[in-house]
């Protein structure tokens, strides 16, 4: 819808952002928990003796959307590093279409590990901490810049910087505040397009 001009603005993942830079327009970054940055989660089941990534070879594994840096990409990366690819490391691999679904395919043991947004299974941690209780995280990524708030290359840039003093004025307000507090985010900042090369180089490499 984004890149068509069905819409104008979208909060997207890193990695389509990357993919597509010369159509989209970057608005705003969340910072959260004091920083502009997340990482990716491998989970496993809680009672699994699975230590890492490596101890997953042979196992069903779940990703949580192909256009997700955290879900996907980060996890095709690990992979690559080893000469390996998802259709012959794992047993079975599998789309789950959101966070969630990773999670809750983990806990209920239809996938041995998964691939998934830190900050989605941290905010879970706090809502339903019943679901995430039922896992454990086996490793972290490095940081990654945050998932952007863009702007498709259509939108006038006079209508593209309103949006953005907007957002980046939303912890000033008090109802800008209840949004940010719903998201367990701080607030939005401006960022750079620089801050999501790491995310480029990983989309390079595994081609």
């Amino acid at each position: 819808g984004l890149r068509a001009g069905h819409v104008d603005f979208a909060w997207i993942c890193g990695f389509p952002y990357v993919l597509h830079a010369r159509e989209f327009r970057l608005v705003a970054v969340p910072v959260w928990r004091g920083r502009q940055t997340y990482q990716s989660y491998l989970i496993a089941g809680r009672d699994s003796a699975l230590a890492g990534i490596d101890d997953l070879r042979g196992r069903s594994f779940a990703f949580s959307d192909p256009l997700s840096n955290s879900g996907y990409l980060y996890m095709r990366f690990l992979l690559a590093q080893r000469q390996a690819r998802s259709d012959t490391f794992f047993s079975r691999s599998f789309f789950a279409h959101s966070h969630l679904n990773v999670v809750e395919a983990v806990a209920d043991g239809l996938a041995d590990g998964g691939a998934v947004d830190g900050y989605v299974w941290e905010v879970l941690a706090e809502v339903m901490p019943v679901l995430t209780a039922r896992t454990r995280v086996l490793q972290r990524s490095p940081e990654f810049a945050f998932p952007p708030l863009v702007a498709g290359a259509h939108v006038d840039a006079r209508v593209r910087h309103r949006m953005q003093l907007a957002l980046l004025s939303m912890h000033d307000s008090a109802e800008g505040r209840a949004v940010l507090k719903e998201l367990r985010l701080d607030r939005l900042d401006a960022g750079t397009p620089r801050q999501y090369d790491s995310i480029a180089d990983m989309a390079r490499i595994v081609g």
